[in-house]
């Protein structure tokens, strides 16, 4: 799991500096400070998808297993119900930001700096965003976890690393980090409960989406962003 993350690390710096000198090499005089968004998105998600691959490959290769009923991806019958809970998660959450320390601004601000780049971050965060974050943290990590330590640690050592990894992105602003880790206990413990990969998956999308479609409401289609964030 620690190489997997390496190489899916590393595959992202490597590809946003092919991304960055190749857009150079096309168009010398482009403002790279106006794309590097979209280049830093088009390398996460170029990266995911290598990833995905050969998580698929080394699971069905060591294990000799089929790869969805070996990462418990199993989807629930009442699937609905998951993606509800994300809704009012998200809408949970809100609520108790209201009570902590809020950046005005973060690194993650520059995604939706053009509506163009604010909607493919969007349907990113929907699709292979939480699809990619699911199988590594609730498909590999917590069964890992669960035997070693029991399912109460797991649960916990789930979502810390979820959580963390996201620092960068919001200019480690721990109030922020601190609602991702309540996030990530609560898709986790659906992980646990439900013993579906599918069910987490579901809230997480669920979560995402309502976060993204505020944002579009408030934002009128993210024309004016400083809706959001005087918000």
């Amino acid at each position: 799991m620690l190489l997997i993350a390496g190489v899916t690390l590393l595959a992202i710096i490597v590809l946003g500096v092919v991304f960055v000198i190749g857009t150079h090499i096309v168009s010398p005089k482009a403002n790279l400070s106006q794309i590097g968004p979209l280049i830093a998105l088009a390398a996460q998600f170029v990266a995911y998808i290598g990833a995905a691959l050969f998580i698929v490959m080394f699971v069905e290769g060591k294990y000799h297993v089929p790869f969805w009923p070996a990462v418990r991806w199993n989807w629930p019958r009442a699937g609905w119900r998951m993606f509800v809970l994300g809704v009012l998660l998200l809408l949970s959450i809100n609520m108790i930001a209201r009570f902590l320390p809020m950046p005005k601004s973060t690194p993650f601000d520059q995604y939706f700096s053009s509506p163009r780049d604010a909607y493919l971050i969007a349907i990113f965060a929907v699709t292979l965003g939480p699809f990619m974050e699911e199988l590594f943290f609730r498909g590999l990590l917590y069964p890992v976890l669960a035997r070693r330590l029991g399912v109460s640690w797991a649960v916990i050592l789930t979502a810390l690393p979820f959580a963390l990894m996201h620092m960068f992105q919001y200019g480690y602003a721990w109030g922020v980090v601190l609602l991702i880790f309540i996030m990530g206990i609560v898709v986790t413990i659906v992980r646990a409960l439900t013993g579906s990969v599918a069910a987490s998956f579901l809230v997480h999308v669920g979560y995402n989406a309502t976060e993204m479609l505020l944002m579009v409401v408030v934002t009128d289609g993210f024309k004016h962003m400083e809706k959001a964030f005087a918000s």
